[in-house]
Formats: structure tokens, C-alpha cells, sequence
């Protein structure tokens, strides 16, 4: 390798920082420079710091810098600061090396010296980490392997693994080895273990394609590479009609699943000292479950000690605001206003903050919706649209804007755009924990048409998914009423009554007040169908 030149490589607070590609390197007890496991985006946040050390650097001016062509969540950024802190604080007594400008961005605050010196010996090795070190939702997608009889169908396989490298970027708090790191072990034979330990990463993803005639199968396996053990499998066999749109779905259902996987995975882990990072992670595995009020509570505590913890923690505001509105869409909140009123404060901090969030976009699209569904206030619904829209934009595979979309679209009178907007949420997260509410749109959309049987399966398969659910019920009791099976239609609208916390299902007039039931035309479909049922499975008037 050649010398280095002047500014290639600090030293601070016992690291050695090689901008050139040696990376970073801590001093140890000895006084030699070990290598320290770091990826690629922190290193690349970690070089633009600490060369504007004692600079105020924009958050803009790092995402530039280290994600070029790349749109990617504010929340990764936050996620990677955090990582570096956890690296360079530790023999610290106070305060962290790099500090939060509130708003603004950040600054590097040791005291950095610049030397000029050649590489080290060992710079072009990658770095043995310690599994402390390894940022938490951290993973390496490997080159899939192409099984084909066919060479030429490399490129099918490479295109999967760019796509999956991309779409698993834009999960929030995700940390993800880059493209051309991970392609230098295609065709070797190199145990998980071992690759967790060289790139600083928790998790490996790898797969393979092959391809018969106009059939095509793509497996993927997601590994714990700590303990090398096989975590989630998945296998999609397809024709090959469209390739392109082909790739789409598989990279989408697969990002999606592995969203699901890694949270849950690392909300499980046992922690001495949970930091805010800890407490966003077990908040958003207990959002992962079916909504009852013991979930929804969960959850919500959960954000609430991040927020204690870290004020500022954008995720954890949008995480925590969705999850009061999602509470009081559900008809499970004992104070939906004030729920209300606290997840629009917070929503609107968090996109002040960051205003390109996908999630924070999706979390201001709820509080909209649960004004509009709980409060009646005119107008929110189509306010809502353009949030989830701005949500689905950001990040595509984002599922939850989509269904919830398909469902604004339903209370603004586009019933016909609902059910393939929620069978799309569906083909994305088959196995979604929320996917009863999915359901219950669907059967819905039958209920106000008419369509009685259609509407009850569907009903039917979404009590099956959560019957805690009070809406679910309500709307069971409604299609049973007008199937005149009055005896089923009283049971779950007795169910409905005891799992819904505001009353709403004691008469008509206490359920109209209660919800909002679209513009004029849907409104007129409810009184038809779902308030003749209601009636039938003997709700009062009055």
C-alpha cells in the first residue's frame, strides 16, 4: 500500500482512525494498536467527524457524505452514532466523544492529532470483533449462490442480493455491511462464526436461486452468527413471466420478514443495562404482537423508558406516538383524546427532527386517522392519505401505510381501491402479527356491499387471528345479524361490549358519537348494513 498522507490518519483518546482503508484501531494494554470491528458506515461517519473535530457538522452533511446515493431514514444515522458511542466512550469517566447539537447535528470533542505515517502491516485485514462491540441489528446479506445449470444466471442471483442489501438498509436502526464487502466471499467456504466475527455483525443472511425452464426458486436463511444457529428459512418458487416485478416481491417479502425476525431476536436478548436503543427494540417486539390492552400497555412503556432515557430519540417518539394512536383506533384506549393529543405533540417533534422518516411519516398518518375515526374530526382521513403515501415512498416495504391506506380509502368512499391495497400488505408480510385488522378491512368492505358470506369468512378469520379485538367482534356481531343468526350476533356483541373501554357498543346513538364512519356515501352504506345488523343482534337506539 502506498504512504499515507497528511490527514489520512488521526490519533485520540488511544485509536487510531486509517481513512485510507486501514480503519480503526485501539491502543491496548500493551501500547499496540489492535483492530476494532466497525462497519462501514460508521467508520465513514467516524472519518468526517473527527476531521471537522470541534466543528458543529450538519446531519445532512454526514448522510451526504456517507450514504451518496442512498435514502435512508434519519433514524440510521442516529443508530450509528449510538454504535460509535458505545466503541469510543468506554474507558470515558463522563460525557461521550461526540456530542449532540440538539436539532443541528453533531461534534467530535476529543482532542485530535493528525500524523502522517505508513500503513500498518495488518490494515488490509479485516478486524476480529468481540461480540459486545457488534451493533445490535447488524448483518452482512452474502453473494446468493446461483444453482442453475445456466452460468449466464449469475446475474438474477447478484440482483437479488443488491436489492435485499438495499431494501434491509432502509429497516430503521439497521446496520448493514455494504455490497462490495460482502461479495468478496462469494465462493468460499467460510463459516458463519467466522464471518460475524470479521465483519462486527450479529446476524448473516445467505440464499440461494434456481432456475428450470420458465420456474424459478429463490431460498433464503437468516443465521445468528454468534452462535451459528439458523434463526428463519424461507422459500418462494415462482414462474418467470416477469423477472423484474419477480425480483420486487421476493427482496420485499424477505426484508419484511427479517424486520419481524431481527427485532424479535434481539428484544430476547438478555441485557445488565439497558439503554434506550434496549428499550426501542423490546417496544417494537411488543408492537409486533396482536393489539389488546396488555400489548398496547407493554409497548408503551417500553417507549416510554427510551424517552426517559433519550429525549431526543426521534424512533422512540414516532414509535411511542403511533402506538397511542394505534390504541385508540382500536377502540382500547380509557383516554383516547388525551392519547390523542400526546401521540400528534410527539409525532410533530419527530418529524421536525426528521422529516424524511418513513415511520415518522406512517406515525403522523395514525394520529391523523385516529382523529378523524375517534374524534370526527373532517378532513384528517385525506390529511392521512398523503402521510401514508409519503411513508410508502420513503421505504416500499414499509407494510402497515399500505393496509393503512387501503383503509382511508375505504372511510373517503374508494372502497374499490381497498381490498388490493390490503391484499398487497398481505403478499408483503404473510405472517404479519397484525394481520387480523387487515382481515377485518376486507371483510368490511363485503359487510357494506352486501356480500354477507364473504364478510363472514373474513371476519371469522381475523376474530381467529386476535379475538381481543372489540371492532372485530362489533362488525361479527353486525354480518351474524343480517345472516339473521341473531343467537351468534348477540354473543359477539357481548363480546364486543366487555372488550371495548369507552362503551361505544351500548346503542346506536353511543356508537355513532364514538366513530367515524366515513364521508356521506359510506356513511350511508354503515346505516344499511353494518348499523341493520347491529340492531338485529340487538343494540338499542338509544
Amino acid at each position: 500500500m502506498d504512504a499515507l498522507g497528511t490527514g489520512d490518519v488521526f490519533l485520540f483518546e488511544g485509536f487510531r482512525l486509517n481513512r485510507r482503508g486501514g480503519g480503526l484501531f485501539r491502543r491496548d494494554e500493551r501500547g499496540a494498536f489492535v483492530p476494532v470491528a466497525i462497519g462501514s458506515r460508521a467508520l465513514g461517519i467516524l472519518g468526517v467527524l473527527v476531521e471537522r473535530s470541534g466543528d458543529l457538522v450538519s446531519r445532512d452533511t454526514i448522510i451526504t457524505a456517507v450514504w451518496p446515493t442512498t435514502v435512508v431514514e434519519d433514524n440510521n444515522l442516529s443508530t450509528q452514532i449510538a454504535a460509535l458511542r458505545r466503541m469510543l466512550d468506554r474507558s470515558r469517566g463522563e460525557g461521550s466523544c461526540i456530542q449532540t447539537v440538539s436539532g443541528r447535528g453533531y461534534r467530535f470533542t476529543a482532542t485530535v492529532t493528525r500524523v502522517e505515517t505508513a500503513a500498518p502491516s495488518g490494515a488490509t485485514a479485516l478486524p476480529q470483533s468481540d461480540v459486545s462491540a457488534r451493533p445490535r441489528l447488524s448483518i452482512v446479506v452474502l453473494p446468493f449462490a446461483n444453482l442453475s445449470d445456466a452460468r449466464e444466471q449469475q446475474y438474477f442471483a447478484d440482483g437479488i442480493t443488491d436489492d435485499l442489501t438495499t431494501d434491509i438498509s432502509r429497516i430503521a436502526g439497521m446496520f448493514v455491511i455494504s455490497r462490495n464487502t460482502a461479495f468478496t466471499y462469494r465462493n468460499k467456504q467460510v463459516d458463519t462464526k467466522q464471518i460475524g466475527r470479521e465483519l462486527g455483525v450479529r446476524y448473516v443472511l445467505e440464499g440461494s436461486v434456481q432456475r428450470a425452464g420458465n420456474q424459478i426458486r429463490v431460498t433464503a436463511q437468516l443465521i445468528d452468527a454468534e452462535a451459528d444457529a439458523h434463526l428463519w428459512a424461507e422459500r418462494f418458487d415462482r414462474d418467470t413471466d416477469n423477472l423484474f416485478a419477480l425480483q420486487n416481491e421476493i427482496t420485499s417479502r424477505i426484508a419484511v420478514a427479517l424486520n419481524l425476525e431481527l427485532i424479535g431476536a434481539e428484544a430476547t436478548r438478555p441485557t445488565e443495562h439497558p439503554d434506550a436503543l434496549d428499550y426501542i427494540l423490546r417496544g417494537r417486539a411488543a408492537q409486533d404482537k396482536p393489539s389488546t390492552r396488555d400489548t398496547r400497555a407493554e409497548a408503551i412503556g417500553l417507549f416510554e423508558r427510551a424517552l426517559t432515557l433519550d429525549p431526543q430519540s426521534v424512533e422512540a417518539q414516532s414509535r411511542l406516538a403511533g402506538t397511542l394512536a394505534g390504541r385508540a383506533l382500536d377502540g382500547i384506549a380509557d383516554t383516547a383524546a388525551a392519547d390523542i393529543a400526546r401521540a400528534e405533540g410527539l409525532a410533530r417533534q419527530a418529524l421536525a427532527a426528521s422529516p424524511r422518516g418513513p415511520y415518522v411519516h406512517y406515525a403522523i398518518g395514525q394520529v391523523l386517522r385516529a382523529q378523524a375515526q375517534v374524534l370526527c374530526a373532517q378532513g384528517r382521513c385525506e390529511e392521512a392519505i398523503s402521510e401514508y403515501q409519503a411513508a410508502i415512498a420513503l421505504n416500499r416495504n414499509l407494510v402497515f401505510p399500505i393496509a393503512a391506506l387501503g383503509h382511508c380509502k375505504l372511510l373517503t368512499g374508494s372502497l374499490e381501491e381497498t381490498i388490493p391495497l390490503v391484499e398487497k400488505a398481505m403478499r408483503l408480510s404473510p405472517r404479519d402479527p397484525h394481520i387480523y385488522m387487515w382481515y377485518k378491512w376486507i371483510g368490511v368492505v363485503h359487510l357494506l356491499q352486501s356480500r354477507i358470506d364473504e364478510a363472514i369468512v373474513w371476519l371469522e378469520k381475523a376474530r381467529t387471528a386476535n379475538p381481543a379485538h372489540p371492532l372485530i367482534r362489533a362488525h361479527l356481531a353486525s354480518a351474524y345479524g343480517l345472516k339473521d343468526a341473531a343467537e351468534r350476533g348477540a354473543a359477539e356483541l357481548g363480546e364486543a361490549r366487555k372488550l371495548s373501554s369507552d362503551g361505544r357498543f351500548s346503542s346506536i346513538a353511543r356508537l355513532k358519537a364514538a366513530q367515524y364512519l366515513g364521508v356521506s356515501k359510506v356513511r350511508a352504506l354503515y346505516e344499511t348494513t353494518y348499523l341493520v345488523g347491529l340492531r338485529k343482534a340487538g343494540m338499542p337506539d338509544e
